[in-house]
Order: structure tokens, then sequence, then C-alpha cells
């Protein structure tokens, strides 16, 4: 499906052609894009947040606005970039492989058409069914405090985000499979101005100020889709919808697709599961969650999914020419590159937990109370970000190959242990009168992550799919002396959280960068003193 004017990534092979090659040189650029995107919005969805906590803290209005906003949020990790991404991308880079440009364009037309088509279906009877979904996600808000009829009206503008944010999805998936990453990845930035701009312009001047964010929400949905059009026109890619359930390439979707709406998105179900108990342990509850997790999100977002989001084609192109070598190549060097990541991250986010929490969020209607009960959910939530950094790149690993069934067998486990984790701690919890019994569902949540992503990585090394050479016991060695650095120094510059709340804002954050660049810069230090050098994280050539 390649054109004149498109070059891609990789040289396709047509049917019976050699294998594409890519080299980690490569992969590593494409994720420098996806990161350096990435990071943008993440920097966006921090300030984002502070608005909200800001203007709204851990209240009312902002619990009914999480809930009325986690309900399309979690249809759209079944619908857009979790499930339907897990499906789509695999069969598209099938048809790029082994099929002509018409063939793949009238593969993306029908999918396109029926996508579109049911995902209208699913919006209109999701604000319909507002009431009722309210009620099923957040049982506790059923009373007199409000909270249920907030969340219903701001339902009804929030659950269309689902139809554009789904084919937006669709739309970064052709441009991914083109090697275009860096539009997919910009587009959320666009959800965080809208809303940024929704909290501070709009609020004050509504007789209910949360509202703003649920119109803004619906009107970010509907920028990021008409943004991808031009780049998509540009590379001759722009779908024309028709229905098409008996494609044969769109069957094929809806295969891989049914299985993984549950295996890809364990994680969202476990934080659903977490969000239904929570709105019973009283108001503010999932507010607090909410701002933990969105600092947990913060590096998995800046490079586990970045990572994940670049290596799924590469990993679904060796599949589909079985060259199962680079496969596991290319799997190894992922999978070494988010251990050297994602674990000074975790213990970044456990010391620094309240100091981060004091510096982002405390002041307007945020409270000291609210740092620290946040602060301990972030700690709970740290303790899984390795967990959830794995499952990023182990899950697509079976979903390359068109295999859904395991990671959903592997899913149902987590999402048990999660939810027999979650009723006890809470409820033990509370029973003692711990405030901070919210801290039980993010751990129990961090705990159902770990267990998910071994139970994938053990499945991938009995299928030989996971082959580790030398240079791993080195790595864990140098990784586990470098971060025991890391943690010395941080801890040697810990304050009390008074300090914190004492000091003025440019005060907190001097301190806070002082204690993240020289924590960074330790460990590095450490790692570079231990032997380690960037060829060690080279790609061999394929």
């Amino acid at each position: 499906m390649t054109t004149e004017n498109e070059a891609p990534d990789a040289a396709p092979a047509g049917a019976g052609g050699q294998p594409s090659r890519v080299s980690g040189q490569r992969l590593i650029a494409k994720t420098s894009v996806v990161s350096g995107m990435t990071l943008l919005s993440r920097i966006l969805g921090l300030v984002r947040d502070v608005v909200f906590a800001r203007f709204f803290g851990a209240s009312l209005v902002m619990d009914a606005f999480l809930v009325a906003n986690r309900i399309p949020n979690m249809l759209r990790r079944f619908f857009a970039e979790g499930a339907f991404s897990q499906g789509f991308v695999p069969v598209m880079a099938r048809y790029r492989e082994r099929h002509d440009h018409e063939d793949a364009r009238e593969f993306v037309d029908a999918v396109a058409g029926t996508f579109g088509l049911i995902l209208f279906l699913v919006t209109l009877a999701g604000v319909v069914a507002a009431p009722l979904l309210v009620a099923i996600v957040a049982p506790g808000f059923i009373g007199e405090d409000g909270r249920f009829e907030l969340a219903t009206l701001m339902l009804r503008f929030t659950f269309p985000y689902l139809f554009f944010v789904s084919l937006t999805a669709f739309a970064g998936g052709i441009l991914n499979t083109y090697g275009r990453f860096g539009v997919p990845a910009f587009t959320p930035v666009i959800l965080n101005v809208v809303l940024i701009a929704g909290a501070v312009l709009l609020s004050p001047k509504l007789e209910e100020p949360g509202m703003a964010l649920a119109y803004a929400v619906f009107i970010a949905g509907l920028f990021q889709l008409l943004f991808q059009v031009p780049f998509l026109m540009r590379i001759h890619a722009l779908p024309r919808p028709k229905w098409g359930l008996q494609h044969e390439g769109v069957r094929r979707v809806t295969k891989l697709m049914l299985p993984a709406i549950f295996g890809s998105s364990v994680a969202q179900i476990n934080v659903l599961v977490g969000g239904i108990i929570a709105s019973m342990l009283g108001v503010g509850k999932i507010s607090l969650l909410y701002y933990s997790d969105r600092l947990m999100e913060f590096p998995l977002g800046l490079f586990g999914i970045a990572l994940a989001t670049v290596t799924l084609p590469y990993l679904a192109r060796q599949a589909a020419n079985k060259s199962y070598d680079e496969f596991a190549d290319t799997l190894d060097w992922s999978m070494k590159l988010v251990l050297l990541i994602a674990v000074p991250a975790a213990i970044g986010l456990i010391v620094l937990a309240e100091p981060l929490v004091a510096t982002i969020f405390y002041g307007g209607v945020f409270t000291g109370d609210d740092v620290r009960m946040t602060a301990l959910a972030l700690q709970a939530f740290a303790v899984g970000l390795i967990g959830f950094s794995y499952v990023k790149i182990l899950a697509p690993a079976y979903f390359a190959r068109e295999d859904t069934r395991t990671p959903v067998k592997i899913g149902l486990i987590a999402l048990a242990v999660n939810f027999v984790l979650s009723v006890t701690l809470a409820w033990y919890l509370t029973r003692i009168g711990f405030a901070g019994s919210h801290a039980g569902l993010a751990l129990a949540i961090s705990v159902a992550a770990l267990l998910n992503a071994l139970l994938l990585y053990l499945g991938l090394r009995r299928e030989g799919m996971v082959r580790h050479g030398k240079g791993w016991t080195p790595l864990l060695v140098r990784t586990v002396v470098a971060n025991a650095v890391m943690t010395a120094v941080l801890v040697t510059l810990h304050k009390p959280l008074s300090w914190w709340l004492a000091s003025g804002i440019f005060e907190r954050i001097s301190w806070l960068a002082a204690a993240i660049l020289l924590g960074v810069a330790a460990y590095f230090v450490a790692l570079f003193a231990l032997g380690m050098r960037t060829a060690d994280f080279r790609l061999r050539q394929q």
C-alpha cells in the first residue's frame, strides 16, 4: 500500500519476498519520536491535573467527573488503542506485506465502515443508558449528596468521546503501520489543551462549574479525529467507509479483537473494580486514587507505552514473515530497556511520593491531608509500575502472533486476584479505622499487574519466544547496584512533609528538581562505572 509519495520505514516484502528488515537504531529513533510527543502530552496532562486539583480538589464534583469520564475511557481501551489496535495492526501489517495497494485499501475501507457504525450504535446506547451505567460503575454514588445526578448528566456529554477517540485510534493505527508514529502520539495533546481551557476559562462562568469538563471532553474528541485527516490524505490512506462485516480482513480483526477486549484491558478493569469499591468509601476517595494514578502513569506513558506502540508493528511484521529469531531478539531488547527505566522510576515514586504530590498538587482547594492520602496511594501504585510496564510489551508479543486466548486466560487470573485483594484490603483497612483505605485498592491493582506480567512472561518462555542471552546477568547486577546508589542519594536528600507544605512553590520545585536530577545522575553514573555502555542496548541488525 505504498504510494509514490511515501517512503516506507522498512522495505516491505511482497508475497513470497524477503522479510522486512529493521535495525535497533531505527526502533530507538521511532521510540524517541513517540516518547518526545508523549512527553509533551504528559507534561500538559500534568498541567491539566494541577488545574483540576487547584480548581476542584478531592471533591464531589471531581468524583462525579472522574466516573463520567472513566466509563467511555474504559470502553476506549476496548474499541480504541486496546483490543482494536491489537487486532487491527497485525492484520494491517499482513496486508502491507502480502497484498497489493488496492486490497489493502479495500480492507481499510471495510474496517472503517463496519467499525464506525458499531461505534455509533454503542455510543447512542451509552448516552441513553447513562443512569444505569453510573449506577453500575459507582454504586456508592446513589444517595442524596448529588453525585449520582451530576455524574449522569456529565456522562451524556463524555460518552460520545468513545466514538471520536476510537476512530482516532483507527486512524492512528493506519499511520503507525506506515511508520508515521509522531502524529498519533501528538494527538492526546489536543485533549489536554481543551480540558485545561475548559477548567480555567469556562468553569467559572457556569452555574455548575464541573460541567465545563464534560463539555471539553466532547469537543476534544471531535478535534482529535479531525486532526488526523490531513495526514491520512497525505499518504493516500484516508478511508472511504463501507459496510464489510463479511470481509476476510474484518473477520480476522474481529476474531483477534473479541478475546483481546478483555485480555488487553485487564489493567483498566482492575482500576474500574477499584473505583466501584472507592465510590463506597466516601466522597473524595475516587479523586485521591485518580491523582496518584496520574503520577504513576507519567513514567509508564512516557516510555512503556511508547516502546510498546513502536514495537508492535515490527513484532507483527516479523511474526507474519515467521522470522521468530528476530522476533525474540526484538522482545528481549524491549525487556532490557524496560528493566533499565521502570525499576528506578518505581523506586523514585516510592521515595519521593510526598514531595511530588506536594509540589505538583498542593494549593487552592487541595489540602495537606489530600497530599498525604494521595502520596500513600502513589506509593502503592508504584509497587506495580514494573508489572504495568512489562505487560505493555509482553501482551503485544502474543497479539502480534494472533494469539489472543493466552492473554485472556492470564487476565482472568489477574482480575480475580485483584478483586479478592481489593475487597479484603478495603474491608480490613476500613474496619481498623485507617484513613488511607483507598491505598489498599491501589496495592491490589499493583499486585495484579505484577502477576499478569509474570504469567505473560512465563508463557512466552515456554513457547520459546523469549530467549535471554548472556548479557542479562551483568545487566541485573548493575541495575541492582545502581538503584541502591540512587536510593541512597534520594534518602539523604529527604525532608519531612511538614517542610514541603510550609515552603513556597519555588523552593519546593527547586528542591524536588535537584533531588530528581541528582538521583538520575547517580543512577547512570553508577551504571557506567560498573561497565555498562550504550552498545549493550543495540539490537543487532536483522
